[in-house]
């Protein structure tokens, strides 16, 4: 008792106890509601709607998302991470929840089965937007929250920020088209560890990067990205993603060469297949090489060495396939982030990946990437498919003219 009196000393609580002349009992049990967790918590459900539609983000563009079919995803995504978490972490963590009405948080927490919340903010309309995020984080300051848990994107993030600086760490459960910054964690289960390691101050707190991109740019194929500050984050490599690395240099045009000659021998030799390219700028350049009018950020199909379908979303996608019997996708990895499905590219749905098969996803890579990237991501957003990446343990990937590196693959199932 004595190691616990002096640990209190230069204490606000341990002045009470000699100011109040408090007795041991209540002083054990002031400092148990000293040590209570507050965490802010919020979903912008319209976030990653754009993203199977082909739309490559929802930023003005809802009401082009739905007419397309766009479905909610970042409800079930916060739900997965709650569920993952009170299934697996919550058991000694004491925790009060402040969040908002409805769908932008009450409704998941209560799902999950929390009970201890309050709702602090309610949004009156049936629609939401920025400034409902926006305000209901100046209530979290107000109630001096230890973690802001937001769910959406990069422009989530970046509402979010906006408002509390660095004054709270702020942490992301990975629901948009973007996920570029610092703060989101790998996936939902990753999330769930990340937010009971914080609880019981086993990770450490540091500077994360607020990284967006002009969506308007984005939808016509040009890569705009920015840094619109720093926020306080949780810095753990294994569970956060790190932002993307931008990089050109003579020796890796060289190589995306050699990637070339691969990608074109591939193809010759299945003539019969139907190839889906994926987005970025080393499948960008492979299919300028090949004279390929190739979107940039989209997913483009290619038959016998010709476009026949460009910047496809899930639903031509999926009548694609219906037509060819034989396909396969070509990706790359997102920077230094290693994701080669979820991030980017969500018209690769589950239904996509299921159709063409695990079997037929061709994976290339630069060796100057692959430095930055030990692991290839996938968060598909369906469980049983990404157990079955799982299961695969490890992928080969292309890093040049028929040459192979094995590389260990990392989903929401680990």
């Amino acid at each position: 008792m004595n190691g616990f009196i002096s640990d209190l000393q230069n204490k606000p609580i341990m002045n009470l106890l000699f100011q109040q002349y408090l007795n041991i009992d209540e002083l054990l049990y002031l400092s148990e509601v000293k040590m209570r967790s507050k965490i802010g918590f919020i979903v912008n459900p319209i976030a990653g709607m754009g993203g199977r539609v082909g739309l490559k983000g929802t930023d003005g563009v809802l009401k082009e998302a739905v007419g397309l079919g766009a479905k909610p995803v970042a409800l079930d995504k916060a739900q997965e991470m709650l569920k993952e978490f009170m299934s697996n972490f919550s058991k000694n963590d004491d925790i009060k929840w402040f969040t908002c009405n409805g769908e932008m948080g009450s409704n998941e927490l209560k799902k999950a089965g929390i009970t201890s919340l309050e709702i602090v903010y309610e949004n009156l309309d049936r629609s939401t937007s920025s400034e409902d995020t926006k305000k209901a984080c100046k209530k979290f300051l107000d109630l001096d929250v230890d973690l802001i848990v937001f769910c959406g994107g990069d422009g989530t993030a970046r509402d979010v920020f906006e408002i509390v600086g660095k004054k709270i760490p702020i942490l992301g459960i990975p629901s948009g088209v973007k996920m570029h910054s610092g703060v989101f964690g790998i996936n939902t289960s990753a999330t769930a560890k990340m937010l009971h390691e914080f609880i019981n101050q086993t990770l450490t707190i540091g500077d994360s990067e607020i990284m967006d991109l002009d969506e308007d740019l984005y939808r016509k194929g040009e890569w705009n990205i920015q840094l619109f500050g720093i926020a306080k984050g949780i810095v753990e490599p294994t569970y956060i993603q790190v932002g993307k690395t931008l990089y050109e240099s003579v020796s890796d045009d060289e190589i995306k060469d050699e990637l070339t000659e691969h990608i074109i021998d591939e193809i010759e030799q299945n003539n019969d297949f139907l190839y889906l390219f994926g987005s970025g700028g080393t499948i960008d350049y492979i299919a300028r090489k090949m004279n390929l009018d190739n979107t940039l950020l989209g997913i483009d199909a290619v038959y016998k060495k010709k476009v026949v379908g460009k910047d496809l979303n899930e639903k031509k996608i999926l009548k694609l396939l219906d037509k060819y019997q034989n396909a396969k996708v070509i990706l790359s990895p997102i920077g230094a982030q290693g994701f080669i499905l979820g991030r980017g590219n969500l018209q690769l749905s589950p239904e996509v990946i299921k159709k063409i098969g695990l079997d037929n996803i061709l994976v290339i890579s630069t060796p100057s990437k692959l430095v930055h990237t030990p692991l290839m991501r996938v968060d598909t957003g369906d469980k049983t498919l990404d157990k079955q990446f799982a299961e695969l343990e490890v992928m080969m990937v292309v890093i040049g003219y028929r040459l192979s590196r094995v590389v260990k693959i990392q989903t929401n199932n680990f």
